[in-house]
C-alpha cells in the first residue's frame, strides 16, 4: 500500500516553493501527496514565525492532523522550527523538528516514518545557515504559476523581525543554475514564474550580478510566459527594474513593496532603510511609467511608540498614495528582537482596531482600482479549478478572476474585457473571442 503525505504551508511564497520541493521528494520516494483535509500517514508543516498567530496556527494544525490519524508521523519545519525547536518538540504528537538547513534534506535525516515516543530535533545554529537550498514549484502542488526561490536569508536589521535569525545571511542561487532551472520551468509548461526569496531585491551580490541584470537574462528566454517579483524592498526597486517592467511584456505590471509605517518616527524605530518621502517618490515614479500598475503594500499596526498621531500619519499617507491593496499585520512581540525592549507598548485591542481600519481602507483601495479597470482589457492566466465548477486566474497587474470552468482556458493567457463592477464589489467582463461572462474577485 502506498503511503500518503499531506503538506501544509504557513507564511510566505518562499515557504510554498520549499514545500513543493519537499513534496516532490516524497513522491520520488513512493509517497502519494494528498490534501491536508484527508487522512495521511505523514503530515508535514512548513511554518512561519512572523507573528504569534502563525505559531498558534501551527499548534492547532498539528492537533487537527492527529484527530484525522492519531498514528500519523508529524514533521514540523520552517522558521518557527528553526527559532524554537524545543518548544515545538514538546507539542504532543510531534515526531521530528527540522531547521531551515535541514528541511530540504529530510530523507537523509529520517530513516523511517514510525511514530516516536520523543521528538527528534535536527536544527543547525543560525551561523551555519550559509548554504543555498534550491526550491521551486513542482508537479507535487499542481500549480500553473510557479514559485521559484532565487534568494534566501537577509542582512537587514529591522527591529521587529526574526527572519535573519531563522534564515541566516543573504545568499543567492548562481545565475547559471538559475537560468537553467528557469528554462526547465518554462519547458514544464509554467506560464508565470514568481521569483521568491526573503529579500529578492538583494539578489546576486556574491555572484557579481544584481536583480536587474538577472531579469535581463530571463526576459530573453524564448517562450510564452511572464515573470512576477513576489516582493521587493523600496530601496532595492531601481529605476532600471521599473523601466524594464514598463517595456517588457514578460514582466508583470505589479509590485508588492513593503512600507511597514507611514510615520517617519516609527519607520526610524523600525530601522528601515528608506524615508517616507522616498517611498512616496517611488510610488509616483512607478505610476508615471507603468499604466494600470498594481501595487501592494505591507504595513504593521501597533508598533511600540505608535501613538494615535503616528497611526493617523500612516493612515493618511496610505489613503493618499495610489496603491491597489494592503497586507496589514498587527504587531506581535517577537523574542530576540530589538523592538521587544522598546517603550510605548500599544494595547492589543487598540492594535487590532487600527488593523481593522487599515483593512477597510484596503478594500476601498481595491474597489477604486477595479473601477479603473472598467472598459479595459486585461490578460488573465487561468490556472485552477474549484471542485470542478470554477476556474481562477490572475491578471498581469494582480487582479484575480473567477469563471465557470472551461478546460480550454487552463494554463492559457486570455484577453478579458472588463465591463462592470457588481454590487458585491466584483468586476464582470467577457473573454475576447469566446464571449463568456466572468467575474473579477479580490486577491
Amino acid at each position: 500500500m502506498v503511503n500518503k503525505v499531506a503538506l501544509q504551508t504557513l507564511g510566505c511564497k518562499l515557504n510554498f516553493s520549499e514545500t513543493s520541493t519537499i513534496g516532490n521528494q516524497f513522491t520520488n520516494f513512493g509517497f502519494e501527496v494528498v490534501d491536508f483535509k484527508e487522512k495521511a500517514d505523514v503530515y508535514l508543516f512548513n511554518t512561519c514565525s512572523v507573528t504569534e498567530n502563525a505559531e498558534r496556527e501551527c499548534r492547532q494544525l498539528v492537533r487537527r492532523a492527529l484527530r484525522l490519524n492519531p498514528k500519523a508521523f508529524i514533521i514540523v519545519t520552517g522558521c518557527y522550527a528553526q527559532l524554537r525547536p524545543e518548544e515545538i518538540a514538546k507539542i504532543d504528537g510531534v515526531d521530528v523538528v527540522l531547521g531551515s538547513k535541514e528541511k530540504l534534506n529530510l530523507f537523509t535525516l529520517i530513516n523511517d516514518f514510525e511514530k516516536k515516543d520523543l521528538a527528534c530535533v535536527f536544527v543547525s545554529p543560525t551561523q551555519e545557515l550559509n548554504e543555498f537550498g534550491k526550491a521551486q514549484s513542482t508537479d507535487a502542488d499542481n500549480r500553473t504559476r510557479a514559485y521559484f526561490k532565487i534568494q534566501d536569508g537577509c542582512d537587514y536589521k529591522c527591529s521587529f523581525c526574526t527572519i535573519p535569525l531563522a534564515r541566516g545571511t543573504s545568499r543567492s542561487m548562481s545565475p547559471e543554475d538559475l537560468v537553467t532551472e528557469f528554462k526547465q520551468l518554462i519547458k514544464a509548461g509554467y506560464k508565470e514564474i514568481i521569483l521568491t526569496g526573503v529579500n529578492v531585491g538583494d539578489y546576486g551580490a556574491a555572484h557579481d550580478i544584481n536583480l536587474y541584470k538577472l531579469l535581463l537574462k530571463l526576459v530573453e528566454v524564448p517562450g510564452e510566459f511572464r515573470i512576477r517579483i513576489s516582493s521587493i524592498e523600496p530601496n532595492l526597486l531601481t529605476d532600471e527594474i521599473i523601466d524594464l517592467t514598463a517595456k517588457s511584456s514578460k514582466m508583470c505590471k505589479h509590485f508588492h513593496i513593503p512600507l511597514q509605517s507611514g510615520s517617519p518616527k516609527i519607520l526610524k524605530l523600525m530601522q528601515r532603510r528608506y524615508k517616507v518621502s522616498d517611498y512616496q517618490n517611488l510610488i509616483e515614479k512607478i505610476h508615471n511609467k507603468i499604466s494600470d500598475v498594481g501595487i501592494g503594500v505591507d504595513v504593521i499596526t501597533g508598533f511600540p511608540g505608535e501613538t494615535q498621531h503616528e497611526f493617523l500619519e500612516t493612515y493618511e499617507f496610505l489613503r493618499k498614495i495610489p496603491v491597489s491593496y494592503l497586507h496589514v499585520f498587527t504587531y506581535s512581540e517577537r523574542p530576540d528582537t530589538k523592538a521587544i525592549t522598546m517603550d510605548g507598548e500599544v494595547d492589543v485591542f487598540e492594535r487590532k482596531r487600527r488593523t481593522n481600519m487599515l483593512r477597510i481602507l484596503s478594500e476601498k483601495k481595491k474597489h477604486a482600482f477595479y473601477e479603473g479597470m472598467v472598459g479595459k482589457e486585461l490578460e488573465i492566466l487561468f490556472e485552477s479549478k474549484n471542485e470542478g465548477e470554477t476556474i481562477e486566474g490572475f491578471s498581469s497587474n494582480y487582479v484575480r478572476v473567477i469563471n465557470k470552468f472551461d478546460n480550454t482556458l487552463v494554463n492559457e493567457i486570455s484577453r478579458v474585457e472588463i465591463t462592470k463592477i457588481t454590487e458585491e464589489n466584483l468586476c464582470a467582463g467577457k473573454i475576447k473571442g469566446i464571449q463568456k461572462s466572468i467575474e473579477l474577485i479580490a486577491c
